[in-house]
């Protein structure tokens, strides 16, 4: 996470309008780069939050969503891996059940600003973790 302040405002990734992010609902895709190989983050709102992670479940490196964007289960409390069942504390990307118990989703640093446009969600890369080159 980045702690200094200007950085993290000159690295900051607009992701989506606010209101594009509903409790419980559909996420935001993301193409990233992580150590050089070509990765997808995502971002979903939980308890009015927005939360950001590596679209890679913890037991096998697959993507989470069953359909573009689809990371919630039918309840809307979990993210839930679509291939091995595993399902996770959105707050906290941790395995709470399936294969990879007490395993975690990789976060990522998330904020939401106020903007000219409306309220916006933001994402903040890390050295590691970044966006894709347009």
């Amino acid at each position: 996470m980045t702690t200094d302040t200007t950085q993290a405002t000159a690295e900051a990734v607009r992701i989506c309008a606010s209101e594009e992010l509903a409790d419980g609902g559909k996420g935001v895709r993301r193409e990233a780069t992580l150590g050089g190989s070509e990765v997808v983050v995502f971002f979903v709102r939980y308890d009015g939050q927005p939360y950001g992670y590596l679209n890679r479940c913890a037991h096998v490196p697959m993507e989470l969503d069953w359909a573009e964007g689809e990371f919630f289960e039918s309840s809307g409390l979990y993210l839930m891996c679509a291939t091995h069942g595993a399902i996770y504390a959105p707050e906290t990307g941790r395995c709470v059940g399936g294969p990879c118990r007490g395993g975690r989703l990789r976060p990522v640093q998330v904020e939401e600003r106020d903007t000219p446009e409306g309220r916006a969600v933001f994402w903040l890369p890390d050295g590691e973790l970044r966006p894709s080159k347009p």
